[in-house]
């Protein structure tokens, strides 16, 4: 017999975060919710925590008067609050500290940080930076522990991002304004190593 607890109600459109709260609730797995599908994550492991510790000790004390860096915030998709993601970390008006609601608006996102799983397929990414690019996120940063690369996507426009500045670890990412300075990607650890 299998363990896993009944998920109740059962998932369809207008219900969705309800569903994903509940996963969560009954599994500890991250769940989103991106363009109408439950996406669910492990609980992220040594490496993949790494490399958001680095990314954090480098932003933070960077950060314009003002902004701060938040980690498990989720960001709504305008006009449906049904749909979200929940990024490894995101930039957000120092504002969000006093906010009761759970879901920050996408335009307020000045930067969102996703670090990729040993597990995500190529085409889950490909998804999820069209989902950030749709919602309108100013600015995305992939980091791929899988590989050493990192990928910085800009100026979203009509459900895509316009610029994607790619890299490999060693090489700086250069943030855009209003962050405007670099993020060092030398020692961030690759998975199997």
């Amino acid at each position: 017999m299998s363990s896993v607890p009944s998920i109740q109600p059962k998932p369809r459109p207008g219900n969705l975060r309800e569903v994903a709260e509940k996963i969560e609730e009954a599994t500890g797995l991250r769940v989103q919710v991106l363009g109408g599908k439950l996406v669910m994550s492990p609980t992220p492991r040594g490496k993949h925590a790494g490399v958001i510790r680095y990314l954090r000790r480098q932003i933070e004390p960077a950060l314009p008067d003002g902004s701060g860096l938040y980690e498990v915030s989720s960001v709504m998709m305008p006009d449906d609050r049904d749909d979200y993601a929940t990024p490894d970390l995101v930039v957000l008006p120092e504002s969000w500290d006093m906010d009761d609601d759970w879901l920050a608006d996408p335009l307020d996102a000045a930067l969102a940080i996703e670090v990729i799983s040993q597990s995500e397929k190529s085409r889950e990414i490909r998804d999820k930076a069209d989902w950030y690019a749709v919602a309108g996120v100013a600015a995305l940063l992939v980091i791929d522990p899988r590989k050493g690369t990192w990928a910085l996507h800009t100026h979203p426009d009509n459900g895509a991002y316009r610029d994607v500045l790619p890299g490999k670890y060693g090489e700086p990412v250069p943030l855009p304004a209003p962050l405007g300075f670099e993020v060092a990607t030398d020692g961030f650890p690759v998975y199997g190593r």
